[in-house]
């Protein structure tokens, strides 16, 4: 049985995503109380000095909420070399591909890690109907991100933007409204991984919680999907009960 917080993960060309953003993301195996704030923490782990302060350059993402907060540094962080679907292994030699593994924090949820040594971070993937084929099936899940709402249930008010939409794989780019953090989420056919599904990630970069972000977001596109006759769960709290409490979603 592979451990997916052991892993480390094989160089990837496959559908590296391009933009201005660099540098590997912070890790943390420290288990943080529910009370501090998830991405003020920025002492926990491998963080940086220019990443605490120096933020990011980019631009901000036209579909914002607000201009409100545009006058605040941003804190968007590095994104992940080793996006996309690709070979990876673990410390004790088990091979897999699929996308990159949470690690141990609670603020990520992803299809591909082992559900049964994963139960915080582990989701199922998406199933779309039998009337689609792979194409529109994409085509569908591209107009579900186009039709997000920036700012629903309190998160994503810094708007998105789809980087990557091509064979069989979208990666979307998310960001908070006040400093400008930024997630990635990764939806992606991933061969042997059972048919018409769609494996999905949605992770914050740095930091360790993520006050529900994440399941907020991951919830939202899929009932918009359940609504178009795909079999998609969503982020269960009573399934994901780490997750919830440290985040203070219930």
């Amino acid at each position: 049985m592979r451990r997916s917080n052991l892993f480390l993960v094989l160089p990837l060309a496959t559908f590296h995503a391009a933009t201005s953003l660099s540098s590997s993301k912070p890790k943390s195996a420290v288990k943080t109380p529910p009370e501090m704030n998830r991405r003020d923490l920025f002492g926990i782990g491998l963080v940086s000095t220019a990443l605490l302060f120096g933020g990011d350059s980019a631009e901000a993402f036209p579909n914002k909420i607000s201009t409100k907060y545009d006058d605040r540094p941003k804190r968007r962080g590095p994104q992940p070399k080793d996006l996309g679907v690709g070979p990876r292994k673990d410390m004790i030699g088990d091979e897999y591909v699929g996308l990159k593994n949470c690690g141990p924090a609670p603020n990520c949820f992803c299809s591909t890690d082992d559900p049964e040594d994963e139960p915080d971070h582990y989701i199922p993937a998406w199933i779309w109907p039998e009337s689609l084929d792979q194409e529109k099936a994409f085509q569908q899940l591209e107009q579900v991100i186009q039709a997000y709402q920036p700012g629903q249930d309190n998160v994503d008010g810094g708007g998105f933007q789809i980087v990557t939409s091509k064979n069989g794989y979208i990666y979307t780019q998310f960001e908070a409204l006040k400093n400008g953090y930024i997630d990635d989420l990764e939806l992606a056919v991933v061969n042997g991984k059972g048919p018409r599904a769609v494996q999905v990630r949605s992770s914050s970069r740095v930091g360790y919680l993520d006050y529900g972000v994440n399941g907020k977001r991951v919830n939202y596109i899929a009932k918009s999907l359940r609504e178009k006759g795909w079999n998609a769960p969503g982020v269960d709290y009573d399934t994901h009960r780490n997750y919830a409490i440290q985040n203070e979603v219930i």
